[in-house]
């Protein structure tokens, strides 16, 4: 178990800005880890573990920093996580499952019995035993990320970490619900395989996202990049 502020730079604390956010508006964050290439798994779909121990120890620190995470149900299905604290001090956050269409069942690990609030988020009429329904509308079979954040932020969760999977998390970058976005990128270069973030395509450079970043050392090489989202650089900065 590490301590809190470890990954402290000239004083900076990069879970600073979600501690500090303003209780009265929701306050998103998201996290991808990925290779040096940009992978997040290989052709395969391996993804355990690109990114080693001290990403993992930063992603359990950023759990206990906020209200709930939230996963998209290809997570789930893929990775059946247990979105829980156990590699730092704190306490676990309620777990959010996106599933527009009801297709998970009930045997995974997000829904065990642990005292943790469990919510699914979805446009079917019911939920598992134990997780609290969250009913949307959807369009064209998506659910909007605004009317998600707004949903949990009514159930008092004010601070949000969108933790997978890709999909999930450009989706929020799109619809412009991310406040940050931590980016932890693995010293191993991969070749071939999944990319990360798919976003929107734009036609011109000055069209793209420049968020005032911040860099951060964790350890075993990885480099954390502390993305901004709200605050960008103009192209010529």
């Amino acid at each position: 178990m590490i301590e809190a502020g470890r990954e402290r730079a000239n004083g900076r604390d990069p879970l600073a800005p979600i501690r500090a956010a303003n209780p009265a508006r929701p306050f998103v964050v998201a996290q991808l880890g990925q290779s040096l290439d940009g992978r997040i798994a290989t052709i395969t779909g391996e993804s355990r573990y690109i990114n080693r121990a001290a990403a993992l120890d930063h992603l359990h620190r950023m759990r206990a920093s906020v209200d709930a995470v939230v996963v998209g149900a290809g997570t789930i299905a893929a990775d059946d996580p247990l979105l829980t604290v156990r590699r730092v001090g704190g306490r676990s956050p309620a777990r959010v499952v996106i599933d527009p269409s009801g297709r998970l069942g009930a045997d995974k690990r997000w829904l065990a019995r642990d005292g943790v609030a469990r919510y699914l988020v979805s446009t079917s009429e019911k939920a598992p035993a134990g997780a609290e329904l969250i009913r949307l509308p959807a369009t064209d079979g998506a659910l909007a990320p605004a009317d998600i954040v707004a949903a949990l932020f009514a159930r008092g969760l004010r601070r949000l970490l969108i933790e997978g999977g890709a999909q999930t998390i450009s989706r929020f970058i799109d619809a412009g619900q991310i406040d940050r976005l931590h980016l932890m990128v693995a010293p191993v270069i991969i070749g071939s395989g999944k990319t990360g973030l798919d976003l929107a395509p734009i036609a011109a450079l000055s069209s793209a996202l420049r968020p005032r970043v911040e860099t951060f050392s964790l350890g075993d090489g990885e480099i954390l990049f502390d993305c901004d989202l709200r605050e960008r650089l103009e192209p010529d900065q």
